[in-house]
């Protein structure tokens, strides 16, 4: 029997900012390209998970800044977040694609991407090229700005709606994607 693998415990990827932008200095030294994406991260779904992958592969290492509890609650109401900020960070920091997690105050991301300097911003396609925090810094680097296709009928604002009822169902598109991702049942005694 083969022995099995070892998985790193991906608490190791929740980082300050400081150690995040000392890592990533290394990992530019290297050759590695650095990715940068924020947000609240509140309620991961699929949409978060798809545009996370993305950003991943616009490089080689993912830092992501999450907005703290004190910052949703500025930017989203006193209803958000959800999720506490820890929980939050813990949960993003489980996914492959994810390779650091830091956790910022401010309303906006901009002195997170000052200290990390990503050769890459992603954002989601629904900001506006010359809407997005940082992008100058980063263009200014000599870095590029990645907006990436959001999946539509997905959003924490529409999960939190439908635990309280105020949604009864997916729209068409959000129904032709989710059985897209479901796996094709095997006739009764199939093999493996």
């Amino acid at each position: 029997m083969a022995p099995r693998a070892r998985i790193p415990d991906h608490r190791t990827k929740l980082t300050t900012l400081a150690a995040a932008a000392r890592r990533c200095r290394a990992a530019r030294r290297s050759g590695r390209r650095v990715v940068f994406t924020n947000g609240c991260f509140d309620l991961l779904h699929p949409g978060h998970v798809r545009y996370l992958a993305a950003a991943r592969r616009a490089g080689d290492l993912l830092v992501v800044a999450i907005n703290s509890d004190r910052s949703v609650r500025r930017l989203k109401g006193p209803d958000r977040p959800v999720q506490h900020e820890a929980a939050r960070a813990e949960v993003l920091a489980g996914l492959a694609a994810v390779d650091l997690v830091v956790v910022f105050d401010e309303d906006t991301p901009l002195e997170a991407i000052r200290a990390i300097e990503p050769d890459v911003l992603a954002k989601g396609a629904d900001w506006k090229a010359d809407a997005i925090v940082g992008a100058d810094e980063v263009r200014a680097r000599g870095g590029k700005v990645l907006r990436v296709a959001l999946v539509p009928g997905e959003s924490t604002t529409r999960l939190v709606a439908r635990s309280r009822g105020e949604v009864r169902a997916l729209p068409a598109a959000g129904r032709k994607a989710a059985a897209r991702v479901r796996p094709k049942r095997k006739p009764r005694g199939a093999s493996r």
